[in-house]
């Protein structure tokens, strides 16, 4: 190697990004300190070392390099001193920037460990020295891409899990999974229940997991092991990756991964994270803001505190009002009137009496519930058979229609819009058996604590004033669990119930009437009043019999969101 001429000024340069493609070279510092022993073997004078840990994948990403460049072209040093060419530049920009140098003699050396680059040779080696090394990152990301469309289509995201989840790391690198975290994916469940009972705001829910549950997040090499962020919980919210689907590159593809949620969950929290406004910490704490909507514009009703001097005691009374907000600025909304909170309750307490049994209703329909759940797993097991089996045909189809591909029988545009089809199809379908799946587990305990609500919701109701805030949450939970998005129109609360409560408004009242005019606890016990009881107990515990969506029809309760009134049944039992 023939030593390049004293008068040469250096700028040694070391370079190193995080990326997969400089993970096997050397460190910054021992690159500088093989560079060092190089020029003082060669008596290379350096006049400085830049040191910089950024990609050379792209130009105009590295404004240490820039720098140099410029210094370069100002005259103050004429060599560079690196480890590799590929050091300098992975782009053609940069490459041919060093190469025009070079040819005008601006740069008169590039000196690496292995070779030196002068303003006389031939470019065609430098060219294709650079070009190699631009040439290893086209070749990457196309293999990159490669993998992770493969990685998607098997249903496992290329990237890391969120929280609740973890990755592999036993398998060969592409073909590690995701599974649950245990520690953190039953708590993770846990925020999305609190979040779906609207009662809390994403910081509050935050706050309960750190300082109730001990939360903290998954531990990598870099970060993690801290409680859980007000942009942590927020990320969890928005997240679909958690019903089992893989946003990535702008497209949804169907996970392999088990989901923690429904999808049907996930757009009822996005709708109450999208309200205006987002929730946020109050001064005041009220029991129902955000819980009613005004029937004529639409605007959530808000409640306020007013203070009123009482003449006759000269003390100050305090009371609370509700009211639209009225914050549409493209109609005028004609509900100015305010509705106390007194009265606010009264109507509330007349709609939870529609759906109010006695408590021998409730003990007669536990016990029908079990003669009951034989039938529903014969019905749910034909369902399940029948939505396999379009599911295997399906797939075949699909297979069937690859086929037609290979043998160029059909072009790319069919192939493409019938294959989309066919997956969309797919999805869906195993998330139909996902569902009868839970059906088989869930039923039995959701149509249990639909009749608890129903005998108890009114008198808990009533004595959550006595227990504070918490009474205030439970308040609102009940008043949820009633029915879809209360309305409120001059001054009268409308409610559209949940499908499960319909059967017991629609059949209980006459039953109730029969049983009371028997006045079980005046008449004497004889053949005609045992009679007309199991007459009605058998109507009741009957049902579908007389009433074809009856009081325990499993057909109404598969699929519907009950994590509220599991939440309530215990509340109002304990």
């Amino acid at each position: 190697m023939e030593k390049p001429a004293q008068k040469i000024k250096y700028f040694l340069y070391a370079r190193k990004s995080s990326e997969s493609e400089d993970r096997q070279v050397q460190s910054i510092d021992d690159q500088i300190d093989r560079l060092k022993e190089l020029a003082r073997d060669l008596s290379l004078d350096i006049k400085k070392i830049y040191k910089e840990s950024k990609s050379a994948k792209k130009p105009d990403n590295r404004p240490l390099f820039d720098e140099m460049i410029q210094r370069i072209e100002e005259g103050e040093a004429d060599g560079i001193l690196c480890w590799q060419i590929n050091r300098l530049s992975r782009n053609p920009i940069d490459s041919g920037k060093l190469s025009w140098l070079l040819q005008q003699g601006t740069l008169k050396s590039i000196q690496t460990i292995d070779r030196q680059y002068l303003p006389d040779d031939n470019v065609i080696l430098f060219s294709v020295e650079s070009g190699t090394a631009n040439q290893y990152i086209l070749d990457l990301r196309k293999n990159v891409k490669r993998g992770q469309a493969s990685k998607l289509a098997r249903g496992w995201m290329p990237a890391c899990a969120p929280q609740g989840y973890l990755n592999s790391k036993t398998k060969e690198k592409g073909d590690n999974d995701i599974f649950k975290d245990p520690e953190r994916f039953p708590m993770i469940r846990r925020m999305w229940d609190l979040m779906l009972t609207g009662n809390y705001t994403p910081p509050q829910i935050a706050k309960i997991a750190n300082e109730q549950w001990g939360y903290t997040t998954r531990k990598t090499k870099r970060s993690g092991g801290n409680p859980l962020s007000k942009s942590g919980i927020y990320r969890i919210l928005t997240n679909i990756f958690y019903t089992g689907i893989i946003d990535y590159g702008g497209q949804q593809y169907e996970g392999k991964h088990e989901p923690i949620i429904t999808l049907e969950e996930y757009d009822h929290v996005q709708k109450l994270l999208g309200r205006k406004g987002r929730p946020r910490a109050k001064s005041h704490t009220f029991a129902f803001t955000g819980s009613f909507s005004c029937a004529e514009c639409g605007c959530l009703y808000t409640a306020e505190e007013k203070q009123k001097l009482i003449k006759k005691t000269g003390k100050i009374k305090e009371y609370t009002y509700y009211h639209c907000t009225r914050r549409r600025e493209d109609y005028d909304c004609s509900q100015k009137k305010s509705i106390t909170l007194d009265d606010l309750e009264l109507k509330i307490e007349k709609e939870i009496e529609k759906y109010t049994i006695l408590p021998e209703f409730l003990q007669w329909a536990l016990e029908g519930l079990s003669k009951k759940n034989d039938t529903e797993i014969e019905d749910r097991t034909k369902i399940y058979e029948m939505q396999h089996k379009t599911l295997v045909q399906t797939q075949k189809e699909l297979d069937e229609l690859t086929k037609m591909r290979y043998r160029q029988l059909i072009d790319d545009e069919t192939f493409v819009k019938d294959k989309n089809e066919l997956s969309t199809k797919i999805a869906q379908l195993k998330n139909k058996l996902r569902e009868t799946e839970a059906r088989a587990e869930r039923w039995l305990e959701l149509t249990e604590n639909t009749f608890s609500f129903a005998t108890y919701a009114r008198s808990a109701f009533i004595k959550a004033s006595e227990i504070g805030k918490a009474g205030l949450e439970l308040k609102k939970e009940i008043l949820l669990a009633l029915g879809q998005s209360p309305k409120i129109k001059d001054g009268e609360l409308v409610i559209e119930p949940n499908e499960w409560f319909v059967p017991i408004q629609k059949g209980y009242p006459a039953l109730e009437k029969k049983y009371l005019a028997l006045e079980p606890t005046k008449l004497p016990l004889n053949k005609a009043k045992t009679e007309a009881l199991a007459s009605v107990r058998a109507h009741w515990r009957r049902g579908r019999d007389s009433n074809p969506r009856g009081p325990f029809e499993p057909n109404i309760l598969a699929g519907c969101c009950f994590k509220p009134l599991s939440h309530l049944s215990l509340l109002y039992l304990g």
